[in-house]
């Protein structure tokens, strides 16, 4: 916890003003992680949004729907429950670069942290829109229509991560039927969080004899999505980045990379 806190700090001082966002994926560690991240935080005087437990992802776009500073995302992400970590993110939502995360450790290293004193610490304040506004978002960017058209029918497996929060309520909202595995966010992983093929066997075993038309499984902070098809075929998640620029690139003609 010592150290969780002094990297926040440390954050908090790279960031120097402003709000700083903090929410966390389902680990059981988390409500541990989320006290000593807040403690750091406003001992340095800055103002904290909490958006409680949420996908990686939606605290990236709440840090920029609220024009915040920056944010922390408190998570272990792909790896194994008794891991965990901070991300941090920039006030445009985005990770820090490498020479940023540089300067964050000097910070760290060198003991960069000013302390505000008793009338200054910073304050916390509650803010739980953050799914919501993601869901938002993501119905702008597709075809509302037309997925409802189809009547899809969809499993999801959260694996008890942070997904189980939003995915199912996203397709809920296209007019999909649902069928839920592991989406109890409870922090309890019935799977290994990385979702890669070895790992979601039941989930393609289920994609088939419920006879879905698709399957989704995300990691703990559901910044990683898999595919199934409904033959049980599994497309690992390098696949889903390159679907999902296809998709950005098909609404709107991007530079040549």
């Amino acid at each position: 916890p010592e150290i969780v806190t002094k990297f926040s700090a440390a954050f908090g001082e790279f960031l120097s003003t402003g709000p700083i966002l903090v929410g966390s994926d389902t680990r059981t560690s988390n409500e541990m992680f989320r006290l000593s991240v807040l403690s750091g935080l406003i001992s340095i005087g800055s103002e904290v949004i909490d958006v409680g437990v949420c996908p990686t992802p939606t605290l990236q776009l709440m840090v920029e729907k609220l024009h915040a500073s920056g944010g922390i995302a408190i998570s272990g992400s792909h790896n194994p429950a008794e891991w965990n970590a901070l991300k941090f993110v920039r006030s445009d939502g985005l990770f820090l670069y490498p020479e940023e995360g540089k300067k964050v450790i000097q910070i760290y290293n060198k003991d960069m942290i000013k302390r505000a004193p008793w009338n200054h610490l910073g304050r916390i304040y509650k803010e739980n829109s953050a799914i919501e506004n993601h869901l938002d978002q993501v119905l702008k960017v597709v075809n509302e229509k037309k997925i409802r058209s189809k009547k899809l029918k969809v499993v999801i497996d959260a694996g008890n991560g942070a997904g189980a929060l939003i995915s199912p309520k996203l397709c809920q909202k296209l007019g999909c039927e649902v069928v839920s595995l592991n989406c109890e966010p409870n922090g309890i992983f019935a799977r290994p969080p990385e979702p890669i093929p070895s790992h979601l066997r039941q989930l393609s075993e289920i994609v088939k004899s419920t006879r879905a038309d698709i399957g989704f499984a995300h990691d703990a902070d559901a910044d990683r999505v898999a595919i199934v098809t409904d033959g049980g075929e599994i497309l690992p998640e390098d696949y889903t980045l390159l679907m999902a620029a296809k998709f950005s690139l098909g609404k709107k003609a991007g530079l040549v990379v």
